[in-house]
């Protein structure tokens, strides 16, 4: 046993009308070959019996073992079988004896190549069980026919296999492979190793604060996190962890996903901002900031139903280029199987877009309202107005990459219904967007009480044929659209500052307060009940879109006679119902 693998250092001679015999032996299983007697010597046994009965043609066993165990018939890359090949193109081998055909391989295409070598040298095949060799032209039909067989049950077998596999797969369970970080297995299943998982946790919590899978890889060498193999998580690696859905609880196969047995590690909504980041990112990649031609609002523009992004695109028209914003609907159907699919010119829904935000960012009145929460001193407040005014002011200077960021920081979502386009804004991420920090959908680092409901902006449009092309036209002029009262608007935000000095303890009272303003005590106990409008009162205002009759002095006189605190009373006393 221990000189099976040894080869002699030099081969008999071959004496006229001798046959030198090599004898190759196959197992493709390792089971059993560390016994005194395994195949691979019963195989050998039989071909050497077999040889031994041949005497008197002239054969003669050669001292060199070719023994290839726990390797398939299925492919060619054997050592022992190389090896015999060598010494067949050498001349050292006349004749090769095997057990059984399928011992030498299971595939037809192989054994061809394998007896075009044998033909090339002189030298022949036999199987000692099955009688037959290649030195004549019914061995050759009849190793063929045996070959056939052999490989329609080798490729039989594989399918058995991988049906059993895809069955497995849809019961949820492990079928093997490389163990994923954050899990062990036991009794052939995942087992959740809680060590590993909380680093799996805190690979997938970093990617959301970072947003880059680059730099997650440096931030990860430098807190010195490896792989189960103590290697480095290149980028590779952490793409396919962040994309590896066993994390979810879940099993794939052949695109189809299964609730798995084993317990996920990564719950629902880290897991959906994970997704939702590194889709962003592919858009940026394919049509956004980082393409020839950007698509600012790739990954935020929705049909109305707010289910379906409408993805960018482009068409080369006597070499000019237009792009547009589908619906995914006339990207996999036909128009007039899709009547509702949308087709915008993607300059005029940008420029639209753009426009509303500039426009929202120079509105003092809405955002000192909108940073309420998020920033409640007025000083700090200004500070961000100033910049936010300086942003709407320089945008044209923008590069796209710049212009892009501001926009995912700033938008949660644009909906396209077909009477208007709606703007979802978030003003409270406007202080992260200005000092750069700020991603789509971003809500680290604001407390949950800071963060409020989205401000929708709505904007009247229709989309008519301007020539050969589709044009976006705004049903009203927002020079003719209402502006808001600037002395309703002044008194309003002075209540709402001399309320926020009241709640900080700046003042010991009203007396103190209205002292600090200049103001009668009469006047400031009046004037700070405006800090309790209703919100739908407030946006009003803000909008310019209050009843005629209501003026300051108006306002003043309710708030003299004693505004009510219920809304429902505040809108029938200010004409709002």
């Amino acid at each position: 046993m221990a000189d099976r693998h040894k080869r002699a250092s030099s081969q008999p001679s071959r004496s006229p009308g001798a046959r030198r015999c090599a004898i190759y032996t196959r197992k493709s299983s390792e089971d059993g070959l560390d016994q005194s007697f395994n195949s691979l010597d019963a195989q050998r046994e039989a071909c050497e019996a077999y040889a031994a009965s041949q005497r008197h043609e002239g054969w003669v066993l050669l001292p060199t073992q070719y023994d290839d165990g726990g390797l398939s018939g299925g492919s060619l890359e054997r050592p022992a079988l190389q090896r015999l090949l060598s010494d067949i193109r050498a001349g050292k081998v006349d004749l090769v004896l095997v057990y059984k055909v399928d011992r030498l391989t299971r595939s037809l295409p192989d054994f061809a190549r394998i007896v075009e070598v044998f033909d090339e040298h002189d030298a022949s095949f036999v199987s000692v069980t099955q009688h037959f060799n290649t030195t004549t032209s019914m061995g050759r039909l009849t190793l063929n026919m045996l070959l056939s067989f052999a490989q329609f049950e080798r490729e039989v077998a594989g399918e058995r296999i991988r049906d059993k596999i895809a069955a497995s797969k849809r019961k949820g369970m492990w079928m093997g492979g490389s163990i994923p970080l954050g899990y062990q297995v036991r009794d052939r299943k995942l087992i959740v190793d809680e060590t590993e998982a909380e680093m799996v946790r805190h690979v997938f919590r970093t990617y959301c604060e970072l947003g880059s899978v680059r730099l997650l890889e440096s931030r990860l060498a430098a807190e010195d996190v490896t792989s189960k193999s103590g290697r480095r998580l290149v980028h590779g690696a952490l793409s396919h962890m962040l994309h590896n859905r066993t994390y979810r609880g879940e099993v794939t196969h052949k695109g189809h996903v299964y609730v798995g047995e084993h317990t996920a590690i990564v719950d629902a909504p880290l897991w959906d901002a994970v997704q939702s980041l590194l889709a962003e990112n592919r858009a940026d990649r394919a049509s956004g900031s980082k393409a020839d031609h950007p698509s600012l609002l790739a990954g935020l523009a929705y049909d109305g139903d707010g289910e379906t992004r409408l993805s960018p695109t482009h068409a080369v028209k006597a070499g000019k280029r237009y792009r547009y914003y589908v619906s995914r609907t006339l990207v996999t159907a036909t128009r007039s199987s899709s009547p509702d699919g949308r087709r915008v010119p993607a300059n005029d829904l940008e420029q639209l877009v753009i426009g509303q935000v500039r426009r929202f960012l120079t509105d003092e009145a809405a955002l000192f309202a909108a940073l309420d929460r998020t920033i409640p001193g007025i000083a700090e407040r200004r500070k961000v107005l100033d910049q936010a005014f300086r942003l709407a002011r320089d945008w044209p200077k923008l590069a796209a990459a710049e212009a892009r960021r501001i926009l995912l920081g700033l938008l949660v979502r644009i909906s396209l219904h077909p009477d208007r386009i709606e703007l979802h804004l978030r003003p409270d991420h406007l202080p992260k967007v200005l000092s750069g920090s700020a991603r789509h959908g971003s809500l680290d680092a604001l407390p949950d009480e800071m963060i409020g409901s989205p401000l929708i902006l709505s904007v009247s449009v229709a989309l008519r044929r301007a020539g050969k092309e589709m044009a976006m036209v705004l049903e009203t002029d927002p020079a003719a659209a209402p502006t808001a009262d600037a002395t309703l608007l002044r008194l309003i935000l002075r209540a709402r500052a001399m309320w926020e000095k009241v709640q900080r303890s700046e003042v010991a009272g009203l007396s103190e307060l209205a002292t600090q303003e200049g103001v009668s005590g009469s006047y400031a106990s009046r004037i700070i009940r405006l800090a309790f409008l209703a919100p739908d009162i407030l946006s009003a205002i803000m909008e310019g879109r209050q009843p005629k009759e209501l003026t300051a002095v108006r306002l003043l006189q309710e708030c003299c006679r004693g505004l009510p605190v219920e809304w429902q009373q505040q809108r029938s006393v200010l004409g709002f119902s």
